[in-house]
C-alpha cells in the first residue's frame, strides 16, 4: 500500500498544477523586460545604407566595363540583396514587438513589399543604363532628347510604361507595406514603465544616420504624402496613449525621433530648392519635393 502511494505522489500532476506552471511559463515573456533593439537598427540602418542609398554610387563609380549594358549591373545585386535582407529584418523586428501583432497583414505586407521591390529592381536597372546613355532626370519622359526622337512614336509610351512600373508603381508596392509594418510595429512600443523609456546612447548615435535615410526615401521615392500620413497616424496614436498612462518604450522613441528629424530634414530640402525653376517644372502640384538624383543631374553632373 505504501509502494502503491509512492507511485501516487510520483504520478502526473494534477490540472491546478500544470495550470499555475503554465501560467507561470507564458507571465514570463511578459515581465521579461524590453530592451532597445540596437542589432536590429543597427543592420537594418546599415543595410539601407549600403544596398539602397549606395546603390546608383556604386554604379557610377565602378567602370562600365566590367558590367556590360547587356548583364545586371553591381547596383542590380545590391537591390537583390536588399530585395532579401530588408524583409527578413522587417520580420525579425515584429518577432521582438512588445505584443501580438496581426500575423496575416504582416505576412501581406511582406509579400507586396518584395513584390514591389523587384519590380523597381527591373526597371531602376534599365534607368540607369538610359542615364548612362544621356537620359536626365530631372526632365521627363518625353521630353528627354534620348526619348523624344525614337522610331517608331509608340516607343516612347513603351519608356512611359517603364517609368510607371519603376517610379510609381514599384514605389508603392514597395513603401506602403514598409510604412505599414513600422507603424504597426510602433503601435506596440509603449508602456508605464520608466526604465523601458530611456533611448540609450547607442541609440541617439543611430538617429541621424537612420533619419538621414528616411529622408532619401521619401525624396527620392516621392513618398511625400505616404510619410505625412504614417508621421501623423505616430502622432494620433502618441495622443491616445498618454491618455491612457502610456508613453513609447526606447524603441518607440527612436522611430518617433527618426520621423521628427525626418521631417525637418524634408523641411530644409524643400526650401533650399523652392525657387529652383526646372525641378519646378519637372515636379508640379501642390506638394513639391525634388528628388535628389534629378539635383544631381541638373546642378551638379552637368557642371562636371
Amino acid at each position: 500500500m505504501q509502494s502503491l502511494r509512492k507511485r501516487r505522489g510520483n504520478g502526473p500532476q494534477t490540472p491546478a498544477e500544470n495550470s499555475t506552471s503554465d501560467g507561470l511559463k507564458e507571465t514570463i515573456p511578459q515581465k521579461k523586460k524590453q530592451h532597445f533593439h540596437f542589432d536590429l537598427w543597427f543592420f537594418l540602418t546599415l543595410q539601407n545604407w549600403i544596398l539602397d542609398f549606395g546603390r546608383p554610387i556604386v554604379m557610377i563609380v565602378l567602370p562600365l566595363e566590367w558590367f556590360p549594358l547587356n548583364k545586371p549591373s553591381a547596383g542590380d545585386y545590391f537591390h537583390m540583396a536588399y530585395n532579401v535582407i530588408t524583409p527578413f529584418l522587417m520580420l525579425k523586428l515584429i518577432e521582438r514587438s512588445p505584443r501580438a501583432l496581426p500575423r496575416s497583414l504582416v505576412y501581406l505586407c511582406i509579400i507586396i513589399l518584395v513584390m514591389g521591390a523587384s519590380i523597381h529592381l527591373v526597371g531602376d536597372s534599365i534607368n540607369h543604363r538610359l542615364v548612362l546613355s544621356g537620359y536626365q532626370l530631372h526632365l521627363s519622359v518625353r521630353d528627354n532628347p534620348i526619348i523624344k526622337d525614337l522610331k517608331p512614336a509608340s516607343l516612347i509610351d513603351s519608356f512611359e510604361l517603364l517609368y510607371y512600373y519603376d517610379e510609381q508603381l514599384g514605389h508603392l508596392m514597395w513603401y506602403i507595406p514598409f510604412f505599414t509594418i513600422l507603424f504597426i510595429y510602433f503601435t506596440g512600443c509603449f508602456t508605464k514603465n520608466k526604465e523601458q523609456r530611456a533611448l540609450p546612447v547607442n541609440g541617439w548615435l543611430l538617429l541621424g544616420p537612420s533619419a538621414l535615410y528616411y529622408w532619401y526615401l521619401v525624396t527620392e521615392g516621392q513618398i511625400t504624402e505616404l510619410f505625412l500620413l504614417t508621421f501623423l497616424g505616430m502622432v494620433a496614436t502618441v495622443i491616445y496613449q498618454q491618455r491612457k498612462g502610456l508613453c513609447p518604450d526606447s524603441n518607440g522613441q527612436f522611430v518617433f525621433c527618426s520621423f521628427c528629424l525626418t521631417l525637418l530634414l524634408l523641411v530644409l530640402w524643400v526650401g533650399y530648392l523652392w525657387n529652383d525653376s526646372v525641378l519646378r517644372n519637372k515636379y508640379p502640384g501642390l506638394i513639391y519635393v525634388p528628388e535628389p538624383w534629378s539635383y544631381y543631374t541638373l546642378h551638379i553632373k552637368n557642371n562636371h
